[in-house]
């Protein structure tokens, strides 16, 4: 990752292993800079409020007296972008509800934990209304009524980047928010009437129109990186000569 201001970053977790850890990928990741390493949460909190505002923040979800969830809510402004660190999936649906940059599962692995940074600096650093002023892709209405926190909500579907899947659940994904669905990513391909949106993954749903270039089996996407699955290769390149 190439950057002119490295990014500041602490980071949180109650395992002194696990920090270590973490601390070791900061250190091989070109554009971070590590500030601190914190081991509870409301040490953490503590330092956040009287030092000048952070990055990025890699926080462990659970830890006594304060959740790293519960800290995530009641960060100080501005706030840092946040990856959330864990040892269990099952925190996922908290973690895109609170529009975390990212979400790594422990034993972070290296190319993982790259891709996270990536992400979070791509958010960190890009213009607020730079994709916003896209104009949209066709002039037919791609507005849909899909269940989200257990009520309708109508979503322009050109506005969706991806569609990510999550257990029995789906994110869509925009340039600025993120949608949790009540379906699955099978059952939400199966429903799409939009011709664009392609199955390029076992874990991902792209807008076609939405991608801006591809680059080693990566589908580069806004600020996103969404990768083409083998299996889902040759189908993608052979529709690229349609688009």
């Amino acid at each position: 990752m190439a950057a002119t201001v490295p990014l500041t970053c602490v980071v949180v977790d109650d395992n002194e292993m696990n920090r270590l850890t973490l601390e070791h990928l900061i250190e091989l990741t070109d554009g971070l800079k590590l500030v601190a390493s914190l081991g509870d949460s409301v040490g953490a909190l503590d330092f956040l409020r009287n030092n000048p505002p952070v990055d990025l923040l890699l926080l462990d979800i659970e830890m006594p007296y304060l959740s790293g969830l519960e800290l995530a809510r009641i960060l100080p402004r501005p706030q840092p972008e946040i990856i959330l660190v864990t040892s269990h999936r099952d925190f996922a649906v908290e973690a895109f509800a609170l529009n975390a940059a990212d979400y790594l599962v422990k034993p972070v692995e290296p190319n993982r934990f790259q891709q996270a940074v990536r992400r979070a600096a791509a958010r960190r650093t890009a213009p607020p209304a730079a994709t916003a002023e896209l104009p949209p892709p066709d002039d037919h209405d791609q507005h849909l009524f899909v269940k989200v926190n257990n009520k309708l909500v109508r979503l322009d579907f050109s506005d969706v980047l991806f569609i990510e899947a999550l257990s029995t659940y789906s994110v869509l994904v925009t340039a600025t928010q993120r949608h949790i669905v009540y379906a699955t990513l099978k059952a939400l391909g199966e429903r799409l009437p939009f011709g664009h949106f392609q199955r390029v993954h076992r874990s991902y749903i792209v807008n076609t129109q939405r991608i801006e270039s591809v680059e080693d089996h990566l589908l580069h996407l806004g600020p996103y990186e969404v990768p083409v699955g083998k299996s889902y290769q040759d189908a993608f390149y052979r529709s690229l000569r349609n688009l």
